[in-house]
């Protein structure tokens, strides 16, 4: 199939590792102008040369925080002055630490909302203008599953993922006449460095090893596997391609099965 993004202008936060990384290695195989972002210039650096490698495209890097207000339209004004536009948006931030409810205070949720959440309305308020003005643009919101079935010992990311579908659907209401699609996508357990994080998690609780981890996800999706950050990064394409452009305002699990809700 054709996405019909080939020369599309495409950013991608927080890619330079795991699902965000594989999601900017997929656009920059389908010929999209892919700029990748994260904190930590040496890992993008390294992220540009493996999806140079790859896709035998070249990628472009800023390093930017994107809690960072200042950061995010310093960035979007430098991708405005090499590239003209952004097409495609795909927003991307790290999970906030695990734990449960009495391992936090206000100030984690704050920043777990500020990181996960206010990230997302800062770099859309900044680039959904330039989607306005040339009547088209695909926007991702990447979240996770948990949004759909809160994830156990995740309360921080439970909550305030769960934010960023309230504002993805308001704003999908009022751009979808300006031909700009909102979307968000919703990983399940995915093999990525977050996924090993959340292992160590497991084992420090003294709650099991490590094989024991890995045994009870794969036994609670029906697929009884793990996923890859291909599969999630392929879905991701065809939200931003031309033939989802009546595909708005959804939230797409990609989860083997593991949520078991009707919606």
């Amino acid at each position: 199939m054709d996405l019909r993004i080939e020369g599309k202008v495409a950013l991608v936060t927080a890619a330079s590792k795991g699902l965000g990384k594989a999601v900017a290695t997929q656009l920059a195989s389908e010929g999209a102008n892919v700029i990748i972002c994260s904190r930590n210039l040496e890992s993008l650096q390294k992220a540009k040369s493996e999806i140079t490698k790859k896709t035998n495209t070249v990628v472009s890097v800023i390093a930017c925080d994107v809690t960072n207000e200042k950061q995010v339209k310093q960035m979007i004004d430098s991708i405005i002055d090499e590239f003209g536009t952004i097409d495609i948006l795909v927003t991307n931030a790290g999970g906030p630490p695990a734990g449960g409810f009495s391992d936090f205070n206000v100030e984690d949720y704050r920043k777990a909302v500020e990181l996960n959440l206010l990230s997302t309305v800062s770099l859309c308020q900044k680039v959904v203008p330039l989607m306005q003005k040339q009547k088209w643009g695909r926007i991702v919101m990447m979240t996770s599953v948990s949004v759909k079935q809160p994830i156990a010992n995740l309360i921080l990311s439970n909550t305030a993922r769960t934010g960023v579908i309230g504002f993805m659907k308001s704003l999908s209401n009022e751009v979808a006449k300006d031909g700009i699609t909102v979307n968000s996508i919703c990983p399940g357990y995915t093999k990525t460095q977050r996924i090993e994080n959340l292992a160590e998690a497991f084992t420090n609780s003294r709650k099991g090893t490590i094989e024991d981890f890995y045994k009870k996800l794969e036994a609670e999706i029906p697929m009884k596997r793990i996923g890859s950050p291909e599969e999630f990064a392929q879905s991701v394409a065809f939200l931003v391609s031309e033939g989802a452009g009546y595909i708005t305002g959804v939230s797409l699990k990609v989860d083997g099965g593991f949520a078991k809700g009707l919606f």
